[in-house]
């Protein structure tokens, strides 16, 4: 039990095992993220993988030359447009079965319909927007495959957003995660990262609430 309780706990703070995994592991560190990145966008049981903070984590370390900038944006937008192509057949050939479940062991329903409604909302659009906000990023392109969006349409979005998400936070903190300010408070302007991709849905629900 507390083997699970560990190894629950290095997922949900890679970022703070990210210097111990690369003085022991090298360049296996790169397969390591890319397979976290990939199951954070690729397996709709697993949205509580980091994310956001993963990639400017790694984009930090880049910065001091422990890990290679441009291999980390190719790879890791591999990982995350290759993800959520899984995702899109997972939820083309089984979503319909799980979705018509009040209850599902794996899968939070209010989830799902609230990913819903925001293709709804949003319709296409919201591969690339919930890119950067958490829990939705994995939940979007199974729903996608659910619904039978036109799969080019889907590659497009998936392509546009995978590839935007990667290069912005990858290159954030490649540019400012070892300015003294930011090296010295990491822990805090992570979390400040996690709470600013999740803004936009929490005011969508406060206006849907209000």
């Amino acid at each position: 039990m507390e083997l699970i309780k560990d190894v629950i706990d290095i997922l949900l703070h890679f970022n703070k095992y990210l210097n111990f995994v690369i003085s022991n592991y090298g360049t296996w560190t790169y397969a390591i993220i890319f397979l976290i990145i990939f199951c954070e966008t690729g397996l709709v049981v697993t949205p509580f993988l980091p994310g956001d903070s993963l990639l400017f984590a790694v984009g930090t370390f880049s910065a001091l030359d422990l890990m290679d900038v441009k291999l980390l944006v190719i790879l890791l937008s591999i990982a995350a447009i290759s993800g959520d192509n899984v995702n899109y057949w997972i939820g083309y050939f089984t979503g319909q079965k799980v979705f018509i479940k009040e209850k599902s062991l794996f899968l939070n329903k209010k989830y799902l319909e609230r990913t819903h409604w925001f293709y709804e909302k949003y319709g296409g659009k919201t591969i690339i927007i919930a890119r950067f906000i958490p829990i939705l990023r994995t939940f979007a392109p199974f729903v996608a495959g659910i619904g039978r969006m036109n799969y080019k349409r889907f590659t497009l979005y998936n392509i546009a957003g995978g590839t935007a998400w990667v290069i912005i936070f990858v290159l954030a903190g490649h540019f400012f995660g070892n300015i003294p300010f930011v090296k010295d408070n990491l822990e805090l302007v992570i979390l400040a990262i996690i709470l600013i991709s999740i803004l936009p849905g929490i005011i969508e629900l406060l206006r849907q609430r209000f």
